[in-house]
């Protein structure tokens, strides 16, 4: 069994940060302020609209869990508005048993993939294109059977 990692096996523990955009990475947004709106799914969104939502379920997510399962993970997005069938999710342990050290997944917009990473580091996401393969994450994922 592989190891998965997106973008062609580059993992986003210990990129850079840097500004909101396609294939950058950023740590979690918080609101700033009372008046800050709670974002929402835009249906048939891009990757750019949809990312302060899935940032800010996941975030919470892995702040409630730091080891957050792949499950947690998409569940949480399901039930914010987000389509099962658009999403990829990395095992949770490695070929040999043991927890992995981060798990990825993705969510497939109209124009793009966002991509979260819960690992030691905390959570990260970052916006990327679709791979030729039609697919987010590269190599081996797991089944959103459930």
């Amino acid at each position: 069994m592989l190891l998965v990692a997106p973008l062609a096996g580059c993992s986003l523990i210990g990129a850079p940060g840097g500004a909101a955009g396609p294939s950058t990475l950023s740590p979690a947004a918080s609101p700033t302020g009372s008046a800050a709106a709670s974002p929402t799914l835009v249906p048939g969104g891009t990757a750019e609209e949809n990312r302060p939502l899935f940032d800010s379920v996941s975030a919470a997510v892995v702040a409630a869990d730091p080891g957050a399962d792949g499950r947690s993970l998409v569940d949480a997005l399901v039930a914010a508005g987000f389509d099962r069938a658009t999403m990829e999710v990395t095992d949770d342990t490695t070929a040999i048993g043991r927890d992995a050290d981060a798990v990825q997944f993705a969510v497939r917009t109209s124009d793009g993939c966002i991509i979260g990473e819960r690992s030691a580091s905390g959570y990260a996401s970052l916006i990327a294109p679709v791979l030729g393969t039609g697919r987010c994450l590269v190599g081996e994922t797991r089944a959103i059977d459930w």
